[in-house]
This record gives C-alpha cells, structure tokens and sequence, in this order.
C-alpha cells in the first residue's frame, strides 16, 4: 500500500501578546491554498492539529487553548498606505472548521516583527535605530492596524523590559494603534441596537443588562453580579463548570441574533470566534493566576471574557479594544463599572493581572464612534523553519 509523502511548507511560530500561532507568508502556502476555501481552511486544520476529539491537538501545532490554536497569513499589500495585509484564522479544536469571522489582536503585535524580518515591508522604510511603522491592513475586518516595532542596528529588537500580565517573560514593547476600530456592518452603527445599554432576553436562562458593540471585534458586556458572579474569577472557577459554560454559550448564541451578525441561534455553533462574551464589575482586590495580588485601587473595573467558549486566561487583544472603547462612551456596563463619566483610557483587571487601554471617542448626534483605540503588546519568535503535514491532507 502507497502512503502519501509529507509536504513542508515555511513557517514561523510566533507569541504576540497573551497569544501563539503559527504565521505563514501567502507565497509560501501550496498553490491550492493561495486563496480562499476548503484547501487553505485543511491545510491549517492539519498544521494545528485539528479537529482532535480527545482536545489536546497532540499531532499539530496547536497547545489545546483558544489562544494558541491560530494561524496568520500575510502578504505585500496593494492597498494605498499599506505595508501589509493580514488574514487571521480562529482554528477550531474539536471542530473542522476555522473562523475567519475576526481579528486576533493579541497576534496583531506580531504581524509587524514578521512583516519586517521576512521582506514584506520596503527596505527604505526600516530605520537602522528607532521605530519603524508598519501600516497593516486587517482583512477580515476590513481595518487598518498601525504598528511600532523597535528596531536596533538594523533587525526587529524582540528582548526587553516591557512586562505583560500573562507573559512570563519581559520582551520589547510593540504599540498598536487601532484606526476606527468600529464595524459599523449593517446597521451602520458602533452600537448595533442603536442603544448603549440594552435587554438580553435568553430563554431558560434569563433576562440581562447588557451592552452590545462593534469596536475591535463584536462584544456582548454583561454586569457580573447579574449572572452571579464577582468579576474576580479565575479560569477554574468557570471552565470547570459546564453548566455554566452552556449558559454563556446560550447568551452568547441570543446576543449574536440580537447584533444582527447571524440570523438563528444554530448558526452560532460555527461562529465561535465572533461575537465574544464578556462581564465587568467594579474595582475589587484579588489574585491573579500567578500568584499577583491586584488592588482594587491599581484598577478602575474588573473584566472577564469568553473566548471559543472558555473563560480566556488573560484578554483577548480586540476585547480589550472594545472593553476601551466602551468605557470611553458614558452610560454603558462598561463605562459605569470603571464609574462613569468622560473617560480616554481604563486600566482593568483581568484574571492574569490587569491591562491598560485607550480610545478616542466622540459622538455625532446620537451616534457614537470611535477613532483611534491605543494599546501595547509585545512579541517574539519561537521557532522558524518548515512545518510538515501529510500531502494527502490537502484535498
């Protein structure tokens, strides 16, 4: 019996943010998967290792987390005032499918470092000392995304002092800038419903507060105390309760109908990526996952997010610009649980410590939006070379 022969293909794996993934130039993917479809959508199945029903992607890349069952692709981009395009896939891991329905913005900070060293941003454009910016088109949002990347003598300066809650190790800091962060789609507003707070009714479960925006990628932000929680929890407290899971799944499924983003609630099984799920509460003292005591006088709220339906060990990088953007719209769960009023920026816990974000907002008669959303990650490479997979897997 003939056995297919394995294939390689250039890759690299990269931390960006509280993230991984594995980031693949376009050119460099077989020529089925250079575009859209089922060839592109197994190829990355199989390089994360994926669907695996026992949970763990053991045959793949992937390490069994939302946050680490991603893959990137970028190319030059054609775009006017664009170095680079980039497309952002969810990978699901018990599922054959990838979600290609929103940004990674934790991985954001390391499309900037890749694009660099790998020649997608021109030569002329890289100083030998300073910052270079990158000017990133986000393709799955349809968004610009501005990175600052340090460079020293020439190359992407990747060790450092800039410490990230989540992170173990310090690295350099790469800042963001989220230009109009909003997706307006269909209903041509930040806030789908046209309301900064509105009711979520979700049958067998209950009805909510609850704050519905498009900033960053689609969120539904909750009240904490109106489904029973503290907004200090760590992952166990609710990853461990399937009971708990099901209900978020469930909000989560209504919220999506409500934000016009699918039509029924069955559509959200192979939605997971978008939208998110999140609760705020105010400021409170607790322990973060490793060990760090947060004051309730270091945060001005506590937030905690769902991603892939788990509780996310730290924040999701596009949360975390819709958590600023909401904040700086008075009114909403957001904004009254950092206390209300005008604000440019919030620094909230989360469960590995706590993040800083800014946005800019302002409102055109009763519509709001948002210009500019502000924060700083790092990133590193870890490994780089070929990623192998069987050639059969590609049809």
């Amino acid at each position: 019996m003939a056995f297919a022969p394995q294939i390689k293909i250039r890759a690299t794996y990269m931390r960006g943010g509280t993230s991984k993934g594995v980031f693949f130039r376009l050119q460099d993917l077989p020529e089925s998967a250079q575009q859209p479809g089922a060839a592109r959508d197994a190829l990355l199945l199989r390089v994360i290792g994926s669907p695996d029903p026992y949970g763990k992607q053991i045959d793949g890349m992937g390490a069994a987390t939302s946050s680490t069952s991603k893959a990137v692709i970028l190319s030059k981009s054609a775009r006017p005032g664009h170095d680079v395009d980039y497309l952002f896939g969810q990978v699901a891991i018990d599922q054959a499918f990838v979600d290609w329905s929103g940004n990674c913005g934790n991985l954001s900070a390391a499309v900037g470092p890749f694009a660099i060293a790998n020649g997608l941003v021109d030569a002329g454009r890289i100083p030998r000392d300073g910052l270079c910016t990158v000017r990133i088109w986000q393709a799955n949002i349809g968004k610009t995304i501005v990175a600052h990347v340090p460079i020293t003598d020439g190359q992407v300066q990747e060790t450092g002092d800039f410490e990230l809650d989540g992170v173990t190790f310090p690295a350099a800091e790469v800042q963001l800038e989220f230009v109009d962060p909003a997706d307006e789609g269909e209903s041509g507003a930040m806030f789908p419903t046209g309301r900064v707070v509105d009711t979520l009714e979700v049958p067998g479960v209950g009805t909510f507060k609850a704050t519905f925006i498009n900033a960053g990628i689609p969120t539904i932000f909750l009240n904490a105390a109106d489904i029973g929680y503290t907004g200090t929890e760590l992952q166990a407290a609710i990853n461990g309760d399937k009971a708990a899971l099901a209900r978020f799944e469930a909000m989560r499924a209504r919220g999506a109908v409500k934000m016009g983003l699918i039509k029924d609630v069955s559509e959200a099984a192979t939605r997971q990526h978008t939208p998110k799920i999140a609760f705020v509460a105010p400021p409170a003292s607790y322990l973060a996952s490793s060990g760090k005591s947060v004051q309730a006088a270091d945060v001005d709220l506590l937030v905690r997010a769902l991603s892939m339906g788990q509780l996310h060990h730290a924040m999701m990088g596009t949360a975390a610009v819709a958590i600023g953007a909401a904040a700086a719209v008075p009114g909403t769960l957001v904004n009254l649980a950092a206390g209300g009023g005008e604000k440019q920026a919030v620094r909230f816990g989360h469960p590995s410590g706590t993040l800083r974000v800014g946005a800019q907002a302002r409102q055109d008669g009763d519509q709001w939006t948002v210009t500019k959303a502000l924060m700083s990650r790092s990133a590193r490479v870890l490994m780089e070379g070929w990623v192998r997979i069987p050639s059969g897997d590609l049809s």
